[in-house]
């Protein structure tokens, strides 16, 4: 809840500035998360390719079977894996309302565990 009150309040800091012709000159983080379903997408093939501040792309499934709030995660048009399910919520809001949000990678790392091997960031500007 807290989070998503957050993104409200940047919400409408990018209203002000939109109505007075300036551009943002602030990144503003909303959230780091770990990487979900690693072993069921396309994250694996294309691991070494991966770089730390590499671009991501952040795309709704609202039609998910598995979860109305899904948000994907691609890099260069290949699925990487999911925002995780517990941190998709406000996310999912934001981009149902056409908010640009980016996102890129914060933290690669070598590990066992999928879910441990890669870290994002998604921040408004």
């Amino acid at each position: 809840m807290r989070l998503a009150l957050s993104l409200l309040w940047l919400v409408w800091c990018g209203a002000l500035h939109a109505q007075d012709g300036t551009q943002p000159a602030v990144r503003l983080l909303v959230q780091s998360s770990p990487l979900a379903g690693y072993r069921h997408a396309q994250a694996a093939q294309v691991w070494t390719l991966l770089r730390v501040g590499d671009r991501l792309q952040l795309a709704r499934e609202p039609d998910n079977p598995h979860d109305a709030n899904a948000v994907r995660v691609l890099w260069q048009g290949r699925k990487l894996g999911y925002v995780p399910r517990a941190e998709n919520a406000a996310l999912a809001w934001a981009l149902d309302r056409g908010e640009s949000l980016q996102a890129r990678i914060s933290v690669l790392r070598e590990h066992r565990n999928g879910r441990r091997r890669m870290e994002f960031e998604v921040s408004m500007e």
